[in-house]
């Protein structure tokens, strides 16, 4: 009798188990996405939930991952606001089987929402966070996939003086950390050009984000008599600003950092304003030489007709492959596990963007910057002087 029941428990166990396995295996990989899909920066959100659901189409098609499990995206707004990145970060990391999340694009709303994540032991990487002090705080579980402000900052001093001939250079932000951190590294990169007085920085101020009236400011930028105008906030402020520029009979280079221009920025400013406006930027998608660009941007071009006009949304596709490639390495949802191996053994894997490896501190290895130029079509082009 004790036999019998012996074997019922071992039975009963073995069907639950195997049942149990059979379910694992049928689930599937959550990986969520915090963006703003709403709010001032609705186009770099939405183009980002694009670019996340061709990536997981992709990895799925090939056979998903940890044996066959398919990945499917949860998609948090957080509307561009650091509060609501917060509300967007506790949403995400409630979800049952949550494995990583792909956020966000906003330095300081980035900074709120990656320490709800932190304290969940979640793996997080940003897609278009470029801050130098978010790898700065010791995190164990935020990454991030783009650059970082002062390598930017570092492209325009070694570019725009030498390129352009520009010796008086102005310089406006918004105050944001992101806008904060290019135009004060960007000052730091051009301190040599200007302790030989080679360089003057003529003018260098804030603009209050969500303003549309920047004639004050601009009044003031244009009685320094700039060679170039520097912004490194964002489009739509950008978009504005560019064109009350021209309004005031300001005609040097206007240049932006790389959140001021995209197809938002050509559409606000127009044609006439847009075309002839700089901006430094990491690679954008079409420059991309890559197999897997290739790949992928094909089948975003087939489902929505077009490619993104900026590449903050494709490194959220790259960080979501990062994700499902080290969790599909390390077989297990086990953020620590997952987190370890991004920083440890990732290194030169192919991505859309590129060769892919993170430093200690979680910072992208080796990203790129070129100038680019709208030109007369609206598109982007890489300017050759």
């Amino acid at each position: 009798m004790q036999n019998i029941v012996r074997n019922f428990f071992v039975s009963f166990i073995f069907v639950l188990f195997a049942s149990s396995c059979i379910f694992a295996v049928d689930m599937p990989v959550i990986i969520g996405l915090q963006g703003p899909l709403t709010g001032p920066w609705k186009y770099e959100g939405q183009t980002a939930q694009k670019t996340c659901e061709i990536a997981a189409q992709l990895i799925n098609e090939n056979g998903g991952i940890l044996g066959g499990r398919v990945i499917e995206v949860h998609v948090a707004d957080d509307m561009g606001q650091p509060e609501e990145g917060s509300f967007a970060a506790t949403r995400l990391v409630s979800l049952k089987n949550i494995v990583g999340v792909v956020s966000t694009y906003g330095s300081s709303v980035c900074e709120s929402a990656s320490e709800i994540y932190e304290k969940r032991r979640i793996v997080n990487i940003g897609y278009g966070v470029t801050a130098l002090g978010l790898t700065q705080r010791g995190f164990n579980y935020f990454f991030r996939i783009c650059g970082v402000d002062s390598a930017q900052g570092i492209f325009f001093a070694q570019y725009v003086p030498r390129v352009f001939g520009s010796k008086r250079i102005a310089i406006i932000h918004d105050n944001t950390v992101f806008a904060l951190g290019v135009a004060e590294e960007t000052k730091k990169a051009l301190q040599t050009l200007i302790n030989t007085g080679k360089v003057e920085i003529v003018y260098y101020d804030a603009i209050t984000p969500g303003d549309e009236d920047f004639m004050v400011p601009l009044t003031k930028v244009k009685e320094t008599e700039p060679d170039v105008l520097y912004f490194t906030g964002y489009y739509a402020e950008a978009a504005i600003i560019a064109a009350q520029a021209r309004d005031l009979g300001i005609d040097c280079p206007f240049v932006g950092g790389n959140a001021a221009i995209n197809d938002e920025f050509v559409r606000i400013a127009g044609l006439d304003i847009a075309k002839g406006c700089f901006m430094t930027q990491e690679p954008m998608p079409a420059e991309l030489p890559y197999d897997k660009s290739r790949q992928f941007l094909d089948a975003y071009k087939a489902k929505y007709g077009e490619v993104p006009s900026s590449p903050w949304p494709v490194y959220a596709a790259d960080a979501l492959n990062m994700i499902a490639y080290a969790v599909d390495k390390v077989g297990t949802n086990d953020s620590a596990a997952i987190a370890e191996y991004l920083r440890n053994e990732v290194n030169g894997v192919p991505g859309v963007t590129g060769s892919i490896g993170f430093t200690e501190n979680g910072d992208r290895e080796g990203v790129p910057y070129l100038m680019y130029v709208v030109n007369d079509q609206g598109g982007f082009d890489v300017y050759t002087p």
